[in-house]
């Protein structure tokens, strides 16, 4: 490391020092900024006199380091770290990670990076494609990140805490919820665990919760509990106009490759029937028939007998098609 030659720049450089170790001793930083040791005392007096706590331990294993403090002190990164926060802020948007706190700290983190940087992720931004979908939720659908923080804490802390809900017909309530975990899936954060409003496991969309107060009871989570697995199966249960249900020509486990939890429901059919039973619901029957057709499987319709009409339907178009 070269060394700085202002004393501004020193301490700065100290504190990218301590940045990066979670301690050092001070004749190493001092060889570091070639300085002697009472220079480094001076400089971590200067840093705590600018918020940024530093703390010295005495004896053997002693030396300098940064005290958490109350609030973010200033970050030393290198120009690979930087590209790395940026590429992951890029990254986290297009996921649909929560918005403002996304945007504002994508601009801080693109406003300081050195001029030849700043034009290198600009070339990677331009030509950079993703083959996953775009899951930017609007600004009305993106969770607080307080919410999200305050929620993932009673989980890791098995600590209940209180809830105001807005249902999806916009009906408000408060329950008194035991988290068991957070789950992001396709854009959206969840938040599943016992409510004991109703008395049952459920799942909440975190961006329809407006206020989140962690309590004090504690609760033991049941050793069987599968956050995702009880996300993904809740969102195959979300009601729609049609349910349907077809038994596929498939060993289980080729099914589950091909069709999400969220999507449908399989489990294995009757011996007598053999393959596999898929309940999914669906708001439209013609696009049932395009997403059994594209699976590859054989099958055979149990209900509703509507969507019969369209398979055949789907069947005569493929048909003129195929005789263009």
């Amino acid at each position: 490391m070269p060394q700085p030659s202002h004393p501004t720049t020193r301490v700065l450089a100290m504190l990218e020092l301590l940045q990066a170790h979670h301690r050092i001793g001070g004749a190493e930083l001092a060889r570091r900024l070639g300085v002697d040791e009472r220079t480094v005392r001076r400089y971590a007096a200067r840093l705590d006199d600018l918020g940024v706590p530093v703390t010295a331990d005495r004896g053997r294993h002693g030396g300098y380091r940064l005290m958490p403090g109350y609030k973010l002190p200033p970050l030393m990164l290198t120009d690979d770290e930087a590209a790395a926060v940026l590429l992951g802020l890029l990254a986290g948007r297009r996921m649909g990670l929560p918005g403002q706190a996304t945007e504002t700290a994508l601009a801080k983190v693109q406003r300081v990076l050195p001029a030849a940087l700043r034009d290198r992720i600009q070339a990677l931004r331009d030509t950079l494609g993703f083959t996953a979908p775009d899951r930017t939720a609007p600004a009305a659908a993106a969770p607080g990140t307080g919410t999200v923080l305050t929620l993932a804490a009673a989980a890791r802390e098995r600590r209940r805490v209180r809830v105001r809900y807005r249902s999806w017909r916009g009906e408000d309530s408060e329950r008194d919820l035991d988290p068991y975990g957070l789950v992001f899936h396709s854009g959206r954060w969840y938040v599943t665990g016992h409510d004991h409003r109703s008395g049952e496991t459920r799942t909440f969309r975190v961006d329809r919760i407006t206020a989140a107060e962690p309590g004090t009871a504690a609760f033991e989570v049941p050793g069987d509990v599968d956050p995702v697995r009880h996300v993904t199966a809740s969102l195959a249960r979300v009601p729609y106009t049609h349910e349907v249900e077809v038994v596929l020509d498939a060993a289980l486990d080729e099914a589950r490759r091909r069709i999400p939890a969220s999507v449908a429901t399989l489990t294995e059919a009757a011996a007598e029937d053999g393959g596999v039973v898929m309940t999914m619901r669906a708001e439209r029957l013609d696009g049932a028939a395009r997403m059994l057709a594209g699976l590859g499987f054989g099958f055979t319709v149990r209900r509703p007998d509507e969507l019969r009409g369209h398979i055949r339907d789907l069947a005569r178009s493929l048909e003129e098609q195929a005789a263009r």
